[in-house]
């Protein structure tokens, strides 16, 4: 049994303030989103200016700013625009590296350097975008397209300038009315607002909090730009998990295409594989089949982290945590978005929903229902929710199943459209009196009982 509200609340709030007083933040703002519960915010601390702390209090996020980038890249994808196997340069004219894919600067696999030409954090003076693409010959490809992961804010800075050039108008418009707009995001702004809290780096030896100057990022803006709030950031790390929930119409983008998003293109880590990267989003695993979706954020005074929840036993819909904090340095921001919500699932786990009965199996998919083998182990293939599925028999309850579609003009091939083999076919074979005597999943052979590959049934002993 869940734990009274009040007591969960304490217990998450306990983990904000044990954050500001351990990190030495003089402000942090907390937001928790999931659509069964109220939006649940936290605030400890002081703005730094003459404006008090609270949920509408603006921070930096930094780097989450190439979350939206990347979604309005795939936007672009999604109408037309551009295919992500495209070279750079067949949409902006470059003066080097325009060999680079779409999909490798999404991922940071292109070997890119990490900043554009210049030392930018010492002069604290962005290219504008003219410069920035002038520029790009000067800029050095430090590792072979593909080798490994290599963050680098010059490659999002680009494609934030291929969706300028796409959509004939600028990123921040882009921005506003394609992602902002659209799912309510009224706190997030590409300049801050008066309600913005002053960053600082705290002193390593004693307690004082010096302000950092503020910075505009000009045309690296589409890398780390972005002003927000943690109610914001709860809510667009709520979209990340879980879009259907957020955006049914699909209006910002495709559930379909968020699942590509977050498919891992790469670990940032070739020996503890402790978080991966998808196009543009990093992927945190939690084990038990649970993963975060989202991304961190630092700029001169500001740490964020913004997170949504997939997976696992007690996860709401749209669960998404994000903490904001008005420090350089602690650390322990970034990893308060995951604690909040491992701890929100625990004490407080989302309502089992109730089983009811539903339709039957339509009369030419019934004889196939049941258990198959195939490659020497056992499957069992079931009609759940007006689909057609298939699990291994030993399979951990959390797995999820393959999920087969009919192919519109053969009614007995299949499609394999999520879980294993995804995108391969399954075809049924039937005897004279109609009934499907075995099938071919990705072409290998699935009968009713175990059979060797040269067909020896053990049944039948021979």
């Amino acid at each position: 049994m869940s734990e009274p509200d009040s007591r969960v609340d304490e217990r998450l709030g306990r983990l904000v303030r044990r954050v500001q007083a351990d990190g030495r933040v003089p402000a942090v703002s907390a937001a928790l989103h999931r659509v069964d519960r109220p939006l649940w915010t936290c605030t400890i601390g002081a703005t730094g200016t003459d404006n008090p702390l609270g949920p509408g209090t603006q921070f930096r996020i930094g780097s989450i700013t190439k979350t939206f980038t990347a979604v309005l890249t795939l936007q672009c994808r999604d109408d037309g625009l551009l295919g992500l196997d495209d070279p750079i340069g067949r949409h902006l004219d470059l003066p080097a590296h325009g060999e680079l894919t779409v999909r490798r600067l999404l991922s940071h696999t292109g070997g890119l350097q990490r900043e554009p030409f210049g030392d930018v954090w010492d002069s604290l003076r962005a290219p504008d975008s003219e410069q920035l693409l002038a520029e790009l010959g000067r800029a050095e490809r430090v590792l072979p397209t593909g080798r490994r992961f290599h963050y680098s804010n010059l490659g999002m800075a680009v494609l934030g300038q291929l969706v300028a050039r796409l959509r004939g108008e600028s990123w921040a418009q882009s921005l506003t009315e394609r992602i902002l707009t659209p799912l309510g995001l009224t706190d997030t702004t590409v300049t801050p607002q008066p309600t913005a809290a002053t960053g600082f780096l705290v002193d390593a030896y004693s307690d004082e909090a010096h302000p950092e100057p503020p910075t505009d990022f000009g045309a690296v803006g589409p890398a780390a730009q972005l002003w927000s709030t943690a109610t914001d950031m709860a809510r667009w790390a709520a979209f990340l998990a879980d879009p259907a929930a957020l955006d049914p119409a699909g209006v910002v983008l495709a559930p379909a295409t968020l699942d590509e998003m977050r498919w891992p293109v790469t670990t940032t880590d070739e020996t503890l594989w402790g978080a991966g990267f998808g196009l543009g989003l990093i992927l945190v695993p939690q084990g038990d089949r649970v993963v975060h979706v989202g991304h961190d954020g630092a700029m001169p005074g500001f740490l964020a982290g913004a997170y949504g929840r997939r997976g696992g036993d007690g996860t709401a819909g749209a669960m998404g945590a994000a903490v904001l904090g008005s420090s350089g340095t602690a650390a322990e921001v970034l990893d308060l978005p995951h604690r909040l919500l491992a701890a929100a699932v625990e004490h407080d786990p989302a309502e089992i929903e109730p089983w009811r009965p539903g339709a039957p199996a339509p009369g030419a998919l019934r004889g196939v229902l049941g258990r198959w083998w195939g490659e020497g182990f056992e499957y069992v293939f079931s009609w759940h929710d007006g689909t057609l599925r298939a699990r291994g028999a030993g399979d951990p309850a959390g797995r999820p199943p393959a999920i087969f579609t009919p192919l519109p003009d053969q009614p007995d091939v299949f499609r394999t459209v999520s879980g294993r083999e995804a995108g391969e076919l399954l075809r049924l074979t039937r005897d004279e009196a109609g009934a499907v005597i075995r099938m071919h999943w990705a072409t290998y052979r699935f009968t009713r009982h175990q059979e060797t590959f040269d067909r020896y049934d053990f049944r039948a002993g021979s």
